[in-house]
């Protein structure tokens, strides 16, 4: 690190993709339970969305960091019984799946919750005033062991008036919200409710309790190792915590050094790094990335890390759409040269490219191959026969013939 710490644009890239897991070791031909619970430990969480357009979220960026890996692995990690576990569910960033080492670190959030606190408005006052529901339900639970809502729910009470959720979901929600159920497994896409003492490990719930500005502390750390160099923002957006209390806990962690104030060329605000971190000579990755990765999920500091300005267009009307539905950007070494259109047509078994849209200056050669490469190992991974290069923007004739 510089004396000054200080960094170029090009050493923050490197920082922030050598911290994501990017351009280390190449990954064993065969992946382990072991070597996968290491990346999520490094990355701390891996969002879960409910788009289903290719595969779920939380099973792409462990194929961005380590190839062809099989899912079975992380559906064992995230919903097992027993030493298999190594995963629970809960609000990292978004709905997250994280590391046991992180379940003391949310605990206050979980307190919070409890007092409808950083919870949704509608779901804070569900908890206050339907209280009797609450209790029913997690009655329910004690009885009868893993639940999901629909084995719940009543006639009388399916239509109720927050979105479009059951009574019994809502307080099912409250009650995963404040800690007092976790999830079990899951059916299909369902979350399966249980108590937590009959789901995550005994020593994980016996730890002494950390006060809140402790578990904030932690998962600025983490935060700060998982990104290798970030504004304030970025730490605090990482695991979503509230911007007093990120930045209180900011102060604490820069006084007792164990993190440090830098720059970074062209960024307006300060930023942040661990004392011990070193800049990677160069990064040597290609990867397709997902619209909920890491790496990328803070739009603002893509822009600011790869001068690349991405949104997911699922909710714009078609006709709107500037590169397509589900896009995937295409990190090639150290910057962003492609987004990538992509839908697993799993009936006609075949991975459909809709369209392939260049960054400037374009892909060269050595990309082409290097992207054709990465889709022929995502429709082998997702057990797709065949790629099927819808695209018909110009450029796309070289892909089609590196495929070929």
């Amino acid at each position: 690190m510089p004396a000054e710490c200080s960094f170029s644009l090009k050493q923050a890239r490197r920082l922030a993709l050598a911290a994501q897991g990017f351009g280390g070791r190449r990954p064993p031909a065969t992946i382990k339970a072991a070597g996968l619970n290491r990346q999520i430990e490094r990355l701390g969480l891996l969002q879960i969305d409910s788009v289903n357009a290719l595969v779920r979220a939380h099973y792409l960026p462990l194929f961005s960091r380590l190839g062809s890996y099989p899912q079975a692995l992380l559906d064992q990690a995230a919903w097992s019984q027993g030493r298999q576990r190594t995963l629970f569910e809960y609000w990292g960033h978004e709905a997250s799946l994280l590391p046991m080492s992180m379940y003391p670190l949310l605990r206050w959030r979980m307190q919070r919750a409890r007092q409808g606190q950083g919870i949704y408005a509608q779901l804070a006052r569900f908890g206050q005033e339907r209280l009797g529901t609450v209790r029913r339900v997690l009655a329910a639970v004690q009885e009868q062991g893993a639940l999901g809502a629909g084995s719940l729910c009543t006639r009388e009470e399916r239509a109720g008036p927050w979105w479009d959720w059951s009574d019994e979901k809502h307080a099912l929600e409250w009650l995963f919200a404040a800690g007092e159920v976790t999830v079990a497994g899951r059916r299909g896409f369902e979350r399966l409710y249980d108590l937590p003492e009959r789901v995550l490990p005994a020593a994980i719930l016996q730890q002494p309790p950390l006060d809140e500005a402790q578990a904030q502390r932690g998962l600025l750390m983490h935060a700060a190792g998982a990104l290798g160099v970030a504004t304030e923002k970025d730490l605090r957006d990482y695991f979503r915590l509230d911007p007093g209390d990120s930045r209180a806990r900011l102060a604490e962690l820069l006084e007792s050094g164990d993190l440090l104030s830098c720059e970074v060329q062209g960024w307006r605000q300060p930023a942040y790094c661990l004392p011990q971190v070193r800049v990677p000579r160069r990064v040597e990755a290609s990867a397709l990335l997902s619209p909920f990765d890491s790496l990328i999920w803070e739009r603002s500091r893509t822009e600011r890390l790869f001068d690349f300005r991405y949104r997911l267009e699922i909710y714009t009307p078609r006709h709107k759409r500037v590169y397509g539905y589900y896009v995937l950007p295409f990190l090639h070494n150290e910057r962003i040269v492609a987004r990538v259109d992509l839908r697993a047509e799993r009936a006609q078994g075949c991975l459909a490219v809709h369209a392939v849209h260049e960054e400037e200056p374009g892909l060269d050669e050595e990309g082409v191959r290097a992207l054709a490469g990465q889709l022929r190992q995502m429709a082998d991974w997702l057990g797709l026969e065949q790629i099927q290069l819808n695209c018909r923007r110009d450029g796309a004739h070289r892909l089609r013939e590196v495929l070929a």
